[in-house]
């Protein structure tokens, strides 16, 4: 069975994860992924190249697998991690998404993304930025993200980066 997916589409996807993630929608977030997706963001091995192996080389966020989200969105949820007691304000902004592949089951988008966060503890405001390229699949009638990779490109991290802040 052959899915289509439209520009439209994949940017109403990436749109509403940012949105999910801005809210604190995190178990609507959490059903966007697949079971087994890659949730990746490498770090850079030096000024021009970022790592290419999460399992090899250093990364700054990797879980592999949905459980590895669950897991998170529940250590957050409970209070007892420091990144996200209280919460900081997020507010992401998703552009120049493009549709690079769409071949039946699976799909290719590459975007570009701000992220304006407020630490609320340090009464101090922080933005990263970068590219994400989602891999999405077709399942179960809907399109899921399979795997997440996030390219930060100002990697001097000032504050405690989670996955609702990037």
């Amino acid at each position: 069975m052959t899915a289509m997916l439209s520009r439209a589409d994949a940017e109403d996807m990436l749109y509403r994860e940012a949105a999910l993630l801005d809210e604190g929608g995190w178990d609507d977030w959490l059903a966007l992924y697949t079971e087994d997706a890659v949730f990746w963001m490498p770090a850079w091995r030096d000024e021009e190249t970022p790592t290419s192996d999460p399992e090899r080389e250093l990364s700054l966020i990797y879980y592999d697998g949905r459980r590895g989200l669950e897991d998170r969105v529940l250590r957050a949820r409970s209070g007892q991690s420091v990144a996200s007691r209280p919460r900081p304000r997020c507010l992401h902004v998703i552009g120049n998404v493009r549709l690079i592949e769409c071949t039946g089951r699976t799909a290719e988008i590459a975007s570009v993304f701000t992220v304006f966060l407020h630490d609320v503890r340090a009464n101090r405001t922080h933005h990263f930025f970068g590219r994400y390229r989602h891999t999405l699949r077709h399942e179960e009638g809907q399109w899921r993200i399979a795997r997440k990779q996030i390219l930060l490109l100002n990697d001097v991290i000032p504050t405690v980066v989670d996955f609702f802040s990037i």
